[in-house]
């Protein structure tokens, strides 16, 4: 199983549509990259490692696919789609990591 992992950093200057998000930009996600994504979790960044610390990411959007071959067929040809939407809920530039997941 890999992971996509579309990680948001936050700073003082970001701003992250956590509705939009969730409502509009996974669901396109999702209808785009269609059976290939068998998953799909979002993470919003509450605080750090304690309650007054802040979150060192805003967001986490995670996709779960068969293979990195599977995500890389799926997302390629919607890449620019789903990538141009970005604009309608962050300000941030996302950092993304493909990992492999064990368990």
């Amino acid at each position: 199983m890999i992971k996509v992992s579309v990680l948001y950093p936050n700073n003082t200057d970001a701003k992250f549509d956590a509705n939009y998000y969730c409502d509009s930009h996974i669901p396109m996600v999702r209808e785009k990259l269609g059976d290939a994504c068998k998953n799909v979790a979002v993470e919003i960044g509450i605080c750090g490692v304690t309650p007054e610390a802040s979150a060192l990411y805003i967001a986490m959007g995670h996709l779960y696919f068969d293979s990195l071959e599977k995500f890389q067929e799926s997302f390629g040809p919607h890449a620019e789609a789903i990538m141009g939407d970005a604009p309608n809920y962050t300000n941030v530039e996302p950092v993304i990591q493909i990992s492999e997941v064990k368990i």
